[in-house]
């Protein structure tokens, strides 16, 4: 979601900011700006279209200096426009003296604005973080590090932000409660942003601000408070951050780049797994997984298809029951809470706010056995669980979820065995029959991306309809939804997924020709009641698109089209059976002329709630 990157220097950081900037539009925007101290004023751009025209106007103008602060808006409070776009100045005018961006949400933004409306300042934005940079002014008396600290007291909400000062040179202070906001250290130089990606090729020594923390930065110093004002030594980490796997290569689109690098993804996150081990989630796991006597899911978008998917391999393979909770409904309902219970949580990003707001909630009502499944080491969500697996999906810059969704799948399947041969229920053979095929997977994934021609056919159709239904049974209907969300976030067309069986239970009344209906038909002990299910849409009209494993005896015929998956993968196959559904979503979207990678009105990684 947005992106903050700020800078202190003694050499022109407008290149610093921008490029910032750029590796940040992965996270998804509507509008960016870089503001900085120029000659005792305050100067910005702004721009509501890519960062790349944002540069074209810097260098047409010639903003340079030494001090500022760069973003990109996803827009919350008002609509993307240049009035709305970040950095916002106070006061309004010709004399503004604040420079400040912010992530996340104010609550308390209306209250606020009225007060300091009354106390004489004009809002020029719809925005809630134009009344931080007002605030901000109005407390101001000299001396920015503390009038920030005052300033964040006032504030309801989860915020990142990064201010500066036209009376202050090389100073940016920056604060965060509920949305990440790291620090770079250089020689003679320090930076803020909300991302270390941001920051590679500059520094990979960083500093992860903890909740309240309030920084410093000065050309020779950064200093932090804590959220009481007393001042905390936070530890400076080496993170590599490297922009490489970033990109685009010989690929249109992350996104299809993202898809076809899933047989490496999916290895990589399988290295060094030669056995089934509890300490593969830490090294406190074996203790954990004795004591508890279920498992409790927290996640959301494509991250809760994959904890529904892993309800089905837990409770199947370690007998174990699972609930699997949307983390932004289960923070705010009523719960009965088990102290036995495994909290499990899933983030691409780690930082996604409903999942870390769910997951404090969940040990605040006193469940303390912790694990994430993320694929960022450093992140919000890893530090603040017992136990981890990190998936090493690499950088995925495609709003729409691909290698990062099936490599937790991949470490989902780890934690069903894991637990399973912690309680006693898998014995040596299946444990050794299922390494090996977790082995042979990243081969069987490649052999399905051999497909895209054949999906690039069905595409060609697909991309002439406005709606799609998705049909899947057990293991797999968490894969039908999965494969509906990719279409409908790429291609707009609407999608939607059921459990085969339901479709007498209303979703029949949708069916015409006009209404596609894609089938996930494994070779499985529901295929026979999956084809009784195929057989009412096809007596209503409907035109079937069916992938099914090589030897499911299913044809094609008029209103029957079938690609078949090269082998049938058991309880793997929800992996396999992803992929030509990414391939189907992506190939659609292609043939509609959609902004594949950055679909309209969605983030990358969700810092509000």
């Amino acid at each position: 979601m947005c992106g903050i990157v700020g800078a202190v220097a003694q050499r022109n950081i407008t290149p610093i900011l921008l490029e910032g900037l750029k590796r940040l539009e992965y996270r998804g925007y509507d509008s960016c700006g870089v503001a900085l101290h120029v000659d005792g004023r305050l100067q910005r751009s702004r721009s509501t279209s890519r960062v790349a025209d944002l540069q074209a106007q810097v260098e047409q103008t010639g903003l340079a200096g030494f001090t500022g602060i760069a973003h990109t808006r996803w827009a919350t409070h008002g609509a993307p426009s240049s009035s709305n776009a970040h950095p916002h100045f106070s006061p309004s005018g010709d004399n503004s003296r604040i420079a400040l961006v912010h992530n996340g949400i104010i609550e308390n933004h209306e209250e606020l604005r009225a007060e300091l409306t009354a106390a004489g300042y004009v809002f020029e934005s719809q925005t809630d973080t134009e009344v931080i940079a007002h605030l901000v002014d109005h407390l101001y008396r000299g001396d920015l590090f503390e009038t920030v600290q005052q300033a964040v007291k006032r504030l309801s909400g989860a915020f990142a932000i990064a201010v500066f000062c036209r009376d202050e040179p090389h100073r940016v202070v920056g604060a965060r409660q509920g949305s990440p906001l790291i620090v770079g250290v250089g020689a003679g130089e320090n930076f803020l942003a909300s991302d270390a990606m941001a920051l590679a090729g500059t520094t990979d020594q960083i500093i992860y601000l903890e909740e309240g923390d309030v920084v410093d930065l000065q050309l020779q110093k950064v200093w932090i408070v804590d959220g009481h004002g007393k001042q905390v030594q936070r530890e400076v980490r080496t993170v590599h951050a490297h922009s490489g796997a970033a990109e685009l290569g010989p690929y249109r689109h992350y996104m299809q780049k993202e898809i076809f690098e899933q047989p490496r993804a999916i290895g990589d996150t399988l290295e060094g797994v030669t056995a089934i081990m509890p300490e593969l989630f830490g090294d406190k796991a074996y203790g954990v997984f004795q004591q508890i006597d279920n498992v409790l899911i927290l996640a959301c978008g494509t991250s809760y298809y994959a904890g529904l998917t892993a309800k089905y391999w837990i409770e199947s393979i370690a007998k174990i029951p699972v609930n699997v909770e949307i983390a932004s409904e289960y923070r705010y309902r009523d719960s009965v809470p088990n102290p036995q219970s495994l909290v499990v949580t899933i983030s691409q990003s780690g930082e996604t706010a409903d999942t870390l707001a769910a997951l404090k909630h969940a040990r605040a009502l006193g469940m303390p056995h912790t694990l994430t499944v993320c694929n960022v080491a450093t992140s919000a969500m890893v530090r603040e669980c017992a136990l981890a697996y990190i998936t090493r999906a690499g950088v995925e810059v495609g709003v729409a979820s691909t290698k990062a969704f099936t490599t937790q799948l991949v470490a989902l399947f780890l934690l069903a065995l894991t637990l399973a041969q912690s309680k006693g229920r898998l014995s040596d053979e299946q444990e050794a029959e299922q390494i090996k095929a977790l082995r042979h997977l990243p081969l069987a994934v490649s052999a399905v991306l051999a497909l895209e021609p054949q999906i690039i056919a069905w595409a060609e159709e697909f991309a002439r309809k406005e709606n799609a239904l998705f049909l899947g049974r057990g293991l797999h209907y968490p894969i039908a939804l999965e494969g509906a969300l990719k279409l409908k976030e790429i291609s707009y067309i609407h999608a939607e997924a059921y459990p085969a069986g339901e479709l007498k239970h209303g979703p029949l009344a949708l069916v015409t020709k006009e209404m596609p209906v894609v089938t996930v038909a494994p070779k499985d002990a529901l295929l026979e009641k999956l084809k009784s299910n195929m057989q009412e849409v096809r007596a209503r009209g409907g035109e079937l698109y069916v992938f099914a494993d090589a030897d499911s005896r299913i044809a094609s015929s008029e209103g029957v089209h079938v690609i078949r998956l090269p082998e049938h993968y058991g309880q793997l196959s929800p992996i396999l059976h992803t992929v030509p559904l990414q391939l189907l979503a992506y190939h659609t979207a292609l043939a509609r002329g959609t902004d594949v990678d950055k679909p309209r009105n969605l983030a990358k990684s969700v810092t509000v709630e």
